[in-house]
């Protein structure tokens, strides 16, 4: 089995960060918390000019909040932290000074749309369906929902926070506005990924720093926002209904 991980490399100004977990990208805590960690330490990298997000593997590139970390929620103030790791790592991508691009290989879940979500430029392949699931499981995308609301509107995130059962084929996401640009095949993307990090790094670092506070402007009460909204989901998560729900996944 191979091993969970958040890897950082750097070349020529851009920096790549990877992270992997063999169940299908599914994020636990201390996953989640590196990950948030990597993103700020290669935002204040001077070295660093454009950040490239992925996850490992050709499928998936994230399924969402770890299910066994979520049966074993028992007490609210654990819900809290548990929900907050999603928080942590979209409110990182935003304070981020650098522009991070998203290179989404395959189907994305849950709290993987929300890091979809919080990128600045997002290209994918078609493969990349996505799907906010959480109401499926007795909670909602409370959390996530501010980033994906951000990116594909009131409407639409509405859409798909209440169809929960279904995948939104990838074209219908770069309609909405979550991806950028999709291709055809993984080698046509990593290709395109790479030529456009290439491309920003020839511009000013301080005009890309301050494009990116005019974009996320209006986002500066995420901090509580979003762990208000973790308190939600952690209140949720310890529902009989909930509860009931997640012995499904046991």
């Amino acid at each position: 089995m191979e091993q969970p991980y958040v890897n950082i490399t750097t070349e020529k100004g851009i920096a790549t960060i990877e992270f992997f977990h063999p169940a299908h990208n599914s994020l636990p805590g201390d996953l989640l918390a590196k990950l948030a960690n990597t993103i700020t330490e290669a935002g204040n990298n001077d070295e660093v000019k454009v950040i490239i997000l992925k996850s490992g593997g050709d499928r998936t590139f994230c399924a969402g909040a770890s299910f066994n970390e979520l049966i074993n929620i028992n007490d609210p103030e654990t819900g809290k932290v548990f929900f907050s790791g999603f928080a942590n790592v979209i409110n990182a991508m935003r304070k981020c000074p650098k522009f991070i691009i998203g290179r989404i290989q395959g189907k994305t879940v849950g709290g993987g749309v929300g890091v979809a979500s919080a990128t600045d430029f997002c290209m994918a392949t078609k493969f990349a369906a996505i799907k906010l699931s959480e109401l499926n499981v007795g909670i909602g995308p409370f959390v996530v929902g501010p980033a994906v609301e951000r990116k594909l509107g009131l409407s639409a995130m509405s859409q798909i926070a209440i169809d929960a059962n279904s995948f939104y084929e990838a074209e219908w996401a770069r309609q909405k506005g979550l991806y950028n640009q999709v291709f055809d095949t993984l080698e046509e993307l990593d290709e395109a990924v790479q030529k456009f990090a290439e491309n920003l790094c020839n511009y000013n670092p301080e005009a890309m720093k301050e494009m990116k506070k005019v974009f996320w402007s209006g986002t500066e009460d995420w901090d509580e926002l979003l762990a208000e909204r973790a308190v939600i989901s952690g209140r949720l998560v310890l529902s009989d209904f909930t509860k009931e729900m997640l012995k499904r996944f046991e």
